[in-house]
Order: structure tokens, then C-alpha cells, then sequence
């Protein structure tokens, strides 16, 4: 933007410049016409010459006069912007643009609301009605983890760092002995490992079923660390009662 600023700066300034220039030759070559075609050819009550001189005088304080004009009212225009930010009310402005802005409004919402899609189901988020209207499936499988790692610092506070785009099962290693399994020895981690995958790398969109299976994982997974974060709170807290403050 700043080169396209300069660029249209030099290149007006060229355009003063050359129109100038041009003016300048033309009433040069103009009176020295003038003074080749008269009787005396000499400047010496040349009456030609003092009109072609005078015309090219107006034109020129005519032409600086409406520029100097122009600016004026530019500038004044310009000072009458408020600089602090105001809404502006219905007093502001005059009845009829009030009500023209107020209808075009009105209008625009109409077609806003129109134009939005009616019982479509679009891949990758719920159907309307259904109890997961209006949610993105992979973006909201993805929000589990920071939620799911912040709880496994509270039960291992030793627990690595979350590393962009790092394997669930790499991560949450440490839960593994933590958490249940089910009839085939599968852990909750190995069905979110999958879906973050999915959520991750599929080029296709998550399904409602593929979202249900990633998001009972997560809940699995974070009540077994809240299960464990409340032992060690009652563990702490028996500690404490066997062993109260300055007993010796």
C-alpha cells in the first residue's frame, strides 16, 4: 500500500509538472508568433501579445484560485468530522434518511434471513433439531484436548508439554494404567486417539457416529483423571488428619 501511495504521488506530480511545461512552451511559442507577424515584429505596442499574455494570465489565477477553493472547502469538510467515535441517532439525521436506512435494514435482514439454508444438513456439523444443531465436529472434538491435558498435569504434574499435532496415545501415555478398558482390552485413549486422527488429517468430515465415539472417549478419559484428582484430594486430606500440624 505504501508503494501504491508513492507511486500515485510521484505520478501526480509528474502530471503538474508536464502540464506546466506544456503550458509554458505553448504561450512561448504563441507570442513569439505574435511578434513575427506583426508590422514592427517587436513587442512594441504589439496588441496580440498583451492578449494572448493576459489570456494565459487569467487561466492561470483562475485555475489557482479554484484549486485554492477546492481545498478550502475539502478542508472544511474534513473538520467537521467528529474524530471521537459516536453513534449516530435519529436526530442526527434528517426524517427521510432515517427511515430510508431503517428500511433498507429491515430489508437486508429479510434476505439475510431467507437466505439461510432451511432443514439442509451440511458434512461435518449436526442436523438441525437433532442435540447437536449448530456444532462443528471436528472443531469441537479438537477443543477437548487442552481441556483433557490440563487435567493430566493436575493428577501427574510431570506430564510432558502438549506438542502440536502430537499422537493421543504418544501424549497421554501416562494415563494409559489410569484409565478402564473395555471387553477387547481397549482403552477409552485408543477410540480418541482415532478420532483426533480423523478430526486431524481426514480429508472427509467427521460423521455424527465418528463425533459420538471421540466424544465419549474424552468424557471417559476426563472422569477417570477427575476420579483420580479427587483420591488424591481425600488422600490428602486423611494425611493431614493422621498427621495434624506440629504433632510431634
Amino acid at each position: 500500500m505504501a508503494v501504491l501511495a508513492t507511486a500515485s504521488e510521484l505520478a501526480y506530480v509528474f502530471l503538474i509538472l508536464l502540464t506546466v511545461v506544456a503550458t509554458g512552451l505553448s504561450c512561448a511559442a504563441i507570442l513569439s508568433q505574435a511578434v513575427r507577424t506583426s508590422p514592427t515584429q517587436s513587442w512594441t505596442d504589439n496588441f496580440n501579445a498583451v492578449m494572448i499574455g493576459a489570456s494565459y494570465l487569467i487561466v492561470l489565477v483562475t485555475s489557482f484560485i479554484f484549486c485554492v477553493k477546492r481545498r478550502i472547502a475539502v478542508r472544511q469538510k474534513l473538520q467537521r468530522i467528529s474524530k471521537t467515535y459516536r453513534t449516530i441517532g435519529r436526530d442526527d439525521l434528517p426524517n427521510s434518511v432515517h427511515r430510508h436506512v431503517l428500511q433498507e435494514y429491515i430489508r437486508s435482514c429479510l434476505i439475510s434471513f431467507e437466505s439461510q439454508p432451511k432443514n439442509v444438513h451440511r458434512d461435518g456439523w449436526g442436523r438441525p433439531g437433532s442435540k447437536y444443531s449448530g456444532i462443528s465436529f471436528r472443531r469441537t472434538l479438537l477443543d477437548t484436548i487442552p481441556r483433557i491435558d490440563e487435567l493430566a498435569h493436575l493428577v501427574i504434574p510431570l506430564h510432558p508439554k502438549l506438542k502440536p499435532h502430537a499422537r493421543m496415545l504418544h501424549h497421554f501415555r501416562f494415563l494409559t494404567p489410569l484409565l478402564p478398558r473395555d471387553e477387547d482390552g481397549i482403552s477409552p485413549l485408543h477410540y480418541y486417539d482415532s478420532a483426533i486422527q480423523l478430526a486431524r488429517h481426514s480429508a472427509q468430515q467427521l460423521t455424527e457416529d465418528e463425533f459420538e465415539i471421540g466424544m465419549n472417549a474424552a468424557r471417559q478419559i476426563e472422569k477417570s483423571l477427575n476420579d483420580c484428582r479427587l483420591e488424591m484430594l481425600e488422600s490428602e486430606s486423611s494425611t493431614q488428619l493422621d498427621h495434624p500440624s506440629g504433632s510431634k
